[in-house]
């Protein structure tokens, strides 16, 4: 019964739609309506700015932690149920049933997940996320790139469960950013306004 109250309130904490709700707090607005359409930090930082889109970066990892942490909560002994009862929180990020089953793309949330399993790994990921990110200026590609790094690595460490997540996981990233990966071959993905790219890109064309 503890386990299955753990997964309702994960998909509950997952789906908290925390782009939606401060577009319309703070701006009267609709991400939904803005850019990609989106609600995820991403389209956040393009919308609203740097400030906002830091908030739902940090609230949507924020789910991931707080959802795998339930099982802790609920002293569920077995160590595996936070990967598990995690993924509840992947689904009702990327699903949320207060946006009639529409949401983001599953990496902040998942990255929470990590942090609360294991916060070594997630140092790794959040380090080279950062890293391509400003080589880049692309959200889409670090995510495209991380994840099968991280799941490369965690398969070295003999965790099957995290293995198992994260392979669910880079599927799920992988099938939400289909878009974003037909943008990234013929070269019209969007730049964030920060890193190396995006510095050459203006450079160019103000020279």
């Amino acid at each position: 019964m503890k386990i299955v109250i753990c997964f309702i309130l994960a998909y509950l904490i997952g789906s908290f739609p925390s782009g939606y709700l401060i577009g319309r707090i703070f701006f009267h607005q609709d991400i939904r309506q803005i850019g990609s359409g989106n609600i995820g930090t991403t389209n956040t930082f393009r919308a609203f700015g740097v400030l906002p889109g830091t908030a739902v970066l940090a609230l949507d990892i924020f789910k991931g932690t707080l959802a795998a942490s339930l099982p802790l909560f609920f002293r569920i002994p077995d160590h595996f149920w936070m990967i598990i009862v995690g993924l509840a929180a992947v689904a009702g990020h990327c699903y949320s049933i207060f946006l009639h089953f529409r949401g983001g793309k599953a990496v902040a949330t998942a990255s929470g997940i990590l942090l609360a399993y294991n916060p070594p790994l997630f140092v790794l990921g959040a380090v080279l996320f950062a890293t391509i990110i400003l080589l880049s200026s692309t959200v889409s590609l670090a995510s495209l790139i991380v994840l099968p790094v991280l799941t490369i690595v965690i398969l070295f460490t003999g965790d099957f469960y995290l293995l198992f997540a994260a392979v669910v996981v880079t599927i799920i990233v992988y099938y939400r950013h289909w878009p974003n990966i037909k943008r990234l071959l013929n070269h019209q993905e969007n730049l964030v306004h920060i890193g190396l790219a995006y510095y050459l890109q203006q450079k160019k064309k103000s020279s």
